[in-house]
């Protein structure tokens, strides 16, 4: 088992820590991000984590959330998004691949929640 096999980005810890509230948020508030590969993977397991907090929305799991997230974001997350994989129990994010940038040939990936089937 690896431990600490965490993505740094080149980061210090405040840095990545805004930089996963960012994607995270964008996430949310649009349902689809463009992004690269690692910052992809990384961010659909944070936010896979904050559906899952955010399926029992008490005010002590709103106010869990709102340090990682906006207050629109937490809205958003709790009152649309939670109820809708309320019987799911993980597999809320898809990731497709695109290809690579033009620029600088990083490969880039589209992050979207998955819909559910009805």
């Amino acid at each position: 088992m690896k431990r600490g096999n965490v993505r740094k980005f080149g980061r210090v810890r405040s840095k990545r820590k805004a930089l996963h509230k960012a994607l995270a948020t964008a996430l949310i508030e649009h349902g689809k991000i463009k992004t690269t590969a690692a910052k992809g993977k990384a961010v659909a397991s944070y936010v896979e984590k904050l559906v899952t907090k955010s399926k029992n929305a008490d005010v002590a799991v709103r106010r869990e959330l709102s340090t990682g997230l906006g207050t629109k974001a937490v809205s958003t997350l709790t009152k649309n998004i939670a109820p809708l994989f309320a019987d799911v129990k993980s597999g809320y994010t898809r990731i497709t691949k695109l290809g690579r940038r033009i620029s600088d040939g990083s490969a880039m990936v589209m992050v979207e929640f998955t819909k559910s089937w009805k």
